[in-house]
């Protein structure tokens, strides 16, 4: 059985992050998304298990999906849930330096492979990072993110996120 491991801070979660894990599925018997409270970057918006909640919602349709959180190396996700390679979404160029320098750190400590898939041009200017300032000043990211997250972005900026 193949199994992709799908990691990212998902913070939130978005329709860049679902084009990855469903190409994923089509390729690996199981996809493993494990929601990560990354320590690099500011204070998430949504707790960790909020975001496993939006993934697990966002991902349902897809049956092949199982939805982790982690807080700890990546390799031993990958090693304790029998990872067959880690899967990492690129939206652009900028992206593949810091990836590839994680892929070979990865490969080095624990001998699993990474899988680079490409975003579709249709997702990949789409950044956590964008839509949580572009929601925090009313603005609409409803077309941007999968419903169970405009849901939630909406309840925590009334009159934003849509």
């Amino acid at each position: 059985m193949t199994i992709g491991l799908i990691p990212g801070s998902f913070d939130p979660f978005h329709n860049g992050h679902l084009e990855v894990v469903e190409r994923a599925a089509l390729i690996f018997d199981e996809v493993v998304v494990a929601a990560i409270r990354n320590p690099q970057k500011s204070e998430p918006l949504f707790a960790l298990e909020e975001r496993r909640e939006m993934i697990a919602e966002s991902c349902a349709h897809i049956a092949s999906v199982r939805i982790v959180s982690i807080s700890t190396l990546l390799v031993n996700v990958a090693r304790d849930v029998e990872a067959t390679a880690i899967v990492k979404g690129l939206r652009a160029v900028s992206d593949f330096e810091n990836e590839l320098q994680m892929a070979q750190m990865n490969r080095s400590l624990a001998g699993v492979e990474t899988l680079f898939i490409p975003s579709s041009s249709k997702h990949s200017f789409i950044a956590s990072r964008l839509l949580r300032e572009v929601a925090r000043f009313g603005g609409d990211v409803t077309p941007f993110v999968p419903a169970p997250v405009a849901r939630r972005l909406v309840a925590l900026y009334p009159g934003g996120g849509s």
